[in-house]
């Protein structure tokens, strides 16, 4: 590792401290949370599109986002690693066959449409979310209830394993 990727990997590291960002991919549907500083007020302001393209590239990492805005189609490009993104949010999982989807700059209505993800994923992600508490409760319920059911099919067993050899006694 040269000097120049060793000091880019420390930047990425200092960049990305405070920041959680989740997975994405493009045909993703995301939520970016932007800080606007408008004189000397400073808001948030939400930029919610398509992603079109990722591009990885180190420190230089950005995104392509799109979004249709009263009949206009625009596009923002943002690097991942800006210090004005607050906050990224993934509103919708795209099915996508590509790593670009510039093709959605033609087409317009429902063929720019992508696919939304499973569903079943959606609610099983959901699902997940439940407490630990109750997932191990229930979980001892059913172990608890698979040794009754074992020890009275053992007991079945060896009584007919015993009738079996009483009838090939005599």
């Amino acid at each position: 590792m040269n000097i120049l990727e060793k000091f880019e990997s420390d930047q990425i590291k200092e960049l990305s401290k405070n920041k959680n960002f989740p997975v994405f991919k493009p045909g993703d549907t995301l939520k970016i949370f932007l800080k606007v500083k408008e004189g000397e007020k400073e808001r948030i302001q939400m930029f919610e599109g398509v992603c079109i393209a990722l591009k990885n590239a180190g420190i230089n990492t950005s995104f392509s986002v799109r979004k249709i805005s009263y009949g206009e189609g625009v596009e923002r490009v943002f690097p991942i690693f800006s210090p004005q993104i607050s906050k990224i949010e993934v509103a919708k999982f795209g099915d996508v066959r590509r790593s670009k989807l510039y093709y959605l700059r033609q087409r317009s209505g429902k063929s720019a449409r992508i696919t939304e993800k499973n569903k079943f994923l959606q609610q099983n992600k959901e699902a997940s979310e439940v407490p630990k508490e109750i997932v191990n409760k229930s979980s001892k319920i059913e172990i608890d209830s698979k040794k009754t059911e074992n020890s009275t099919d053992s007991k079945k067993v060896n009584s007919s394993s015993e009738e079996v050899e009483q009838d090939t006694k005599p």
